[in-house]
């Protein structure tokens, strides 16, 4: 059974940092694609990042040189690191996981219980 437990949300002011963690089990970790995903009040779950079992990461435009998607496959665990945060991100964070299984290719996807984010102006 697959689980995903993400922590480090919380209140911060505009212009700080957080780190969310999300450790995965269940799973073998360096063979999914993982991600974090937000749903800001009143929109819909919207992709922040990506990263790829290959290593390659992808960035909503908003977001790019401010926030860092990483692994740790020793810790099975994805981060996202958020610097210079502004009101504006403000939503619920959910990480993500994607398997890849057999032939032909069946995908199953995972979600975390998702953190709070709130940024201050």
């Amino acid at each position: 059974q697959v689980q995903l437990v993400e922590a480090g949300g919380g209140l911060v002011q505009a212009g700080g940092s957080l780190r969310l963690s999300c450790e995965v089990s269940g799973t073998i970790f360096e063979r999914n694609d993982l991600g974090w995903y937000r749903r800001a009040p009143g929109h819909q779950r919207d992709l922040v990042a990506t990263l790829s079992r290959g290593g390659s990461t992808n960035y909503e435009d908003s977001v790019k040189g401010r926030f860092t998607i990483s692994r740790d496959s020793a810790k099975n665990t994805v981060y996202l690191q958020m610097n210079s945060l502004k009101p504006e991100d403000t939503a619920v964070y959910y990480c993500h996981v994607r398997e890849q299984i057999g032939r032909p290719i069946v995908f199953y996807d995972y979600w975390g219980q998702g953190t709070q984010v709130t940024v201050s102006k």
